[in-house]
C-alpha cells in the first residue's frame, strides 16, 4: 500500500504531456538542423513547452505525413498550419504565430508579360507543394491546373527549369527555398500577392480542452511579456509579429 501511494505521488509530480508534435521543413519558420528541429516557430513552441513543462519531442516530417496524423489521430499538434474555413472544421487552431503573404511567383523578368495576360493568366499551370494551403489558395483563386510537388524546393526547381511559369508559396520562405536549391534570391519575382495568411498551432480532434488551454495561455503570456516579439524579430527582423490571440475551430472535450 505504501509503495502504491509513493508511486501515485511521483506520477502526480511529473509534468503532464502526451502530445505528438510534428512540424515540417519550411525554413526559416520550421526546419531541421543536424537532426534537430529549429526555426522561428520551433523556438516559440519550445518556449511554450518550457513554461508548461511539456517534454514532447518535436519531429520534423514531410508535410503530408504530419497533416494526415493531425486529421486522424488524437493528441497530435502540427505547426505551422494556415487558417481557412475547411480546416477550422477539422482541428483546433491556437495563435497566430506568424502571418505570411501567399505570393504568386515567376522567373525573373517575366512578371509584366504574365500580368498582361489578364484573365488568361489563370489558365496557366501553377506549382505548389502537395497538401499545402498554398495549393488550395491557387485553386480558390481560379487556377485550373495546380501541379503538386512533394516539397517547396521541387516546386521552385520545376519553375526555374521551365516546367511551368508560376509558383505559389509563402512569401517569407522563398529566399530560404532558393538557397536550398543553390539559386540566387533574385531568380524569381512576385507576380501578385494572392492573400495574407495567418499561421497557427493546430491540435487534432480528441485533444483535451485542458491541454489546448495550457498552450493558449502560455502563448498569450509570451505575447504579453515580450518574449514572443523577441523570438519573432530574431528570425524575421523585417516583419511585424502578430500580437493578437485566437482559439478557432473545434471545441475540444475537457
Amino acid at each position: 500500500m505504501r509503495l502504491f501511494i509513493v508511486l501515485l505521488l511521483c506520477a502526480c509530480a511529473l509534468p503532464a504531456w502526451g502530445l505528438t508534435i510534428f512540424t515540417e521543413d519550411w525554413p526559416p519558420i520550421t526546419f531541421q538542423r543536424n537532426g534537430v528541429a529549429d526555426g522561428m516557430a520551433v523556438a516559440v513552441v519550445r518556449e511554450i513547452q518550457a513554461r508548461i513543462r511539456d517534454g514532447s519531442e518535436i519531429e520534423v516530417v514531410p508535410w503530408v505525413r504530419g497533416y494526415r496524423e493531425l486529421e486522424s489521430t488524437p493528441n497530435v499538434m502540427l505547426f505551422t498550419v494556415g487558417r481557412n474555413e475547411a480546416r477550422e472544421k477539422l482541428m483546433t487552431l491556437v495563435g497566430p504565430v506568424a502571418i505570411s503573404q501567399t505570393v504568386l511567383l515567376c522567373r525573373k523578368g517575366e512578371a509584366a508579360a504574365l500580368l498582361a495576360l489578364g484573365p488568361a493568366l489563370y489558365s496557366r499551370a501553377v506549382g505548389a507543394y502537395r497538401g499545402s494551403i498554398f495549393a488550395d489558395t491557387a485553386a480558390a483563386a481560379g487556377f485550373g491546373e495546380v501541379d503538386l510537388a512533394p516539397t517547396s524546393q521541387v516546386s521552385a526547381q520545376k519553375l526555374l527549369a521551365g516546367r511551368y511559369d508560376l509558383w505559389v508559396e509563402g512569401g517569407f520562405v522563398v529566399g530560404s527555398v532558393l538557397k536550398d536549391i543553390h539559386q540566387p534570391a533574385d531568380a524569381v519575382e512576385v507576380v501578385k500577392v494572392l492573400e495574407s495568411l495567418e499561421l497557427y498551432l493546430a491540435f487534432s480532434r480528441g485533444t483535451s480542452a485542458k491541454t489546448i488551454r495550457r498552450w493558449y495561455e502560455a502563448l498569450a503570456a509570451m505575447k504579453k511579456d515580450g518574449s514572443f516579439r523577441r523570438i519573432y524579430n530574431k528570425w524575421l527582423p523585417g516583419d511585424a509579429p502578430p500580437m493578437e490571440m485566437r482559439q478557432l475551430g473545434l471545441t475540444s472535450s475537457p
